[in-house]
């Protein structure tokens, strides 16, 4: 039953022509995007806040929002905890990662695992989260669009086109920079959603401390779990440990996020761009989780899966917003285009990166293309970006006629992708005796396992208690089978994504499924990482030893304690870092050690 008034639909209109006509204004300003450093890193020129609010919109994706809110509504506040794990991981990927690569001051961070390992790490690892990107990019664009569409009656395929077309012309036109002035815009409609859920729902169950109550009595105030057991799907350890993990995977080694870093201009203020997106990040977390609180509140009673509102556990905060919104004209406009800015931002910060590693990473690596003069490099930049965002729009058609076992490879692939990526990046940045032969192998046993794990069948999900007690007027089906609110699938397995998306299925302990499949998904980033640094620093033992590792290729830390330790610097003639990597020029290795 569509509630969308004209209001509503000039609200979204207004979103996407604002995000669309920043392109066209850093299209015809500054440098008009006629330089790589320009278009792909915003000439070093950008501030920090608005890359802590670019770093913040690429990681909240729309998906993110509809599943924050209800995970809190189906197993409680446990999931809260999660930001523990942000304030422990943001100085590790601000001081231990992020000043290898602005010494190396390169478009794609894998050009880092060339100069420390070979061709050939670089080019598997680039493939991965190739890989990862185009299928996410699909994702986030169809499942809000789908989720939206079937409770708010807006044009699935007309939302799908409009979002993946705008976002596709102002990255395209107007490079990093609109990229990042649009993630603060949308930002902000991120929060001006929340806020409104939040402000609407207080106000209909007579204040937050009302919302409070219900939820305690209904057992959703939960954040003390400490057992020990890592079949559990949430506790503490989980929470806090596991998500260090799949922090440091998104913001320490992923090319869209490093590539928002490294368009401020100096180390500092880049590592303050970290500082800020933390409570920023914070902040939207726990506003959307107690958002979640606010829709058990409202259907505490009447539980809208129970009366069949819904289907799937990312309609529930759409539901809500249609049920309390759709008399004040505009508001439910507002909530849609603060759902569909995740997507945007999303979308065009993998747009933005898959050009750049497509370019620097390949094309750059054929033999007759890297004998091009550079100025060729920035139409076929923007060409591939056109081309990467076209294929967003194609992938989310194939989700949409393959179903739900595409959906779910997609997401296993995106969440054991990232645990062995930040292995191999820690196993260059830390182990001076790691070579590309431990580089390649732990990487392949750590993405077998991890993929292994993804894929495997888990156990069926299991809701916290609710009730149907109070439907009335019609809402409560009476002769109609109640769907198993603690079999509903969300479309996911059980993998590190779901701390990305919001959806993930709990992880119960059944005696019929193998020990590893019951492990809870916050520890698969942890148990790829693990397996790709133990079997890399092994492998790495076995056979010659290769020549020393200049200290600018190991995080600072790390060339403390060798300093300390009394090792010399290798000598920058020694330009042949290792038997794998190729030789630089004598130069250019000087010119970089310096920065």
């Amino acid at each position: 039953m569509s509630a969308f008034t004209l209001a509503d639909y000039v609200v979204c209109g207004m979103m996407l022509s604002i995000s669309a006509m920043i392109g066209v204004y850093f299209a015809c300003t500054g440098g008009r995007q006629r330089s790589q450093a320009e278009y792909l890193l915003a000439d070093r020129s950008m501030g920090s806040l608005p890359v802590a609010f670019s770093l913040l919109a690429s990681f909240m994706s729309a998906i993110t929002l509809l599943g924050v809110s209800a995970e809190n509504y189906r197993f409680g506040t446990q999931f809260v905890l999660i930001n523990v794990s942000y304030a422990i991981a943001t100085p590790i990927a601000a001081y231990c990662y992020l000043p290898v690569f602005y010494r190396l001051s390169e478009y794609s961070v894998y050009q880092y695992l060339e100069c420390r390992f070979g061709v050939l790490t670089r080019v598997l690892c680039s493939l991965a989260f190739s890989v990862q990107m185009v299928l996410y990019m699909g994702i986030v664009l169809y499942a809000p669009a789908i989720a939206l569409s079937t409770v708010t009656g807006i044009s699935l395929w007309l939302s799908v086109l409009l979002v993946g077309l705008v976002c596709t012309f102002y990255s395209t036109l107007g490079g990093m920079k609109a990229v990042l002035v649009t993630d603060v815009f949308q930002t902000l409609l991120m929060f001006a959603a929340i806020f409104a859920v939040i402000a609407v729902g207080c106000v209909k169950m007579g204040g937050p401390a009302e919302v409070w109550r219900i939820a305690d009595d209904g057992g959703r105030i939960q954040f003390f779990n400490f057992s020990p057991d890592p079949t559990e799907r949430h506790t503490v350890w989980s929470l806090a440990v596991g998500g260090i993990f799949i922090y440091l995977s998104l913001y320490a080694v992923n090319q869209a996020q490093v590539q928002r870093l490294l368009t401020i201009g100096r180390l500092r203020r880049s590592q303050l761009a970290l500082w800020l997106q933390w409570p920023i990040l914070t902040l939207l977390s726990l506003s959307t989780s107690f958002a979640g609180l606010v829709i058990y509140a409202f259907y505490h009673g009447c539980d809208p899966f129970l009366a069949g509102k819904v289907q799937l556990p990312d309609q529930l905060l759409p539901r809500f917003v249609m049920d309390t919104m759709r008399d004040i004209p505009g508001l439910p406009g507002l909530f849609v285009a603060g759902i569909f800015s995740g997507s945007l931002s999303t979308v065009s910060s993998a747009v933005n990166s898959l050009a750049a590693v497509t370019v620097h990473d390949y094309v750059r690596m054929v033999p007759c293309w890297s004998q091009q003069p550079e100025e060729w490099e920035l139409p076929l930049t923007k060409l591939l970006s056109l081309g990467y965002g076209l294929l967003c729009l194609a992938v989310s058609y194939v989700v949409s006629k393959l179903g739900k076992s595409v959906l779910t490879a997609s997401l296993t692939i995106f969440g054991a992708v990232g645990g062995p990526l930040l292995g191999v990046f820690t196993l260059g940045m830390a182990v001076p005796c790691a070579n590309q032969r431990g580089a390649v192998t732990g990487l392949l046993l750590g993405l077998a396992l991890t993929l292994w794990i993804g894929f495997a069948p888990k156990p069926a999900p299991v809701a916290l208690p609710v009730s149907s007690d109070l439907c009335y007027n019609g809402t409560h089906v009476a002769g109609v089978v109640v769907p198993d609110y603690e079999g509903i699938d969300d479309g996911t397995d059980d993998n590190t994504t779901a701390v990305l998306l919001g959806t993930a299925s709990p992880l119960q302990a059944s005696e019929k499924y193998f020990y590893l499949y019951r492990i809870s998904y916050m520890w698969i980033s942890m148990i790829g990482f693990a397996v790709t640094c133990a079997a890399g620093g092994l492998a790495s033992l076995v056979g010659p030893r290769d020549p020393a590792v200049p200290h600018s290729l190991l995080s600072p830390p790390v060339a403390w304690l060798l300093r300390r330790w009394g090792s010399q610097e290798p000598s920058p003639s020694r330009a042949k870092l290792n038997s794998d990597a190729p030789t630089v020029e004598l130069e250019l290795f000087e010119a970089k050690t310096r920065l």
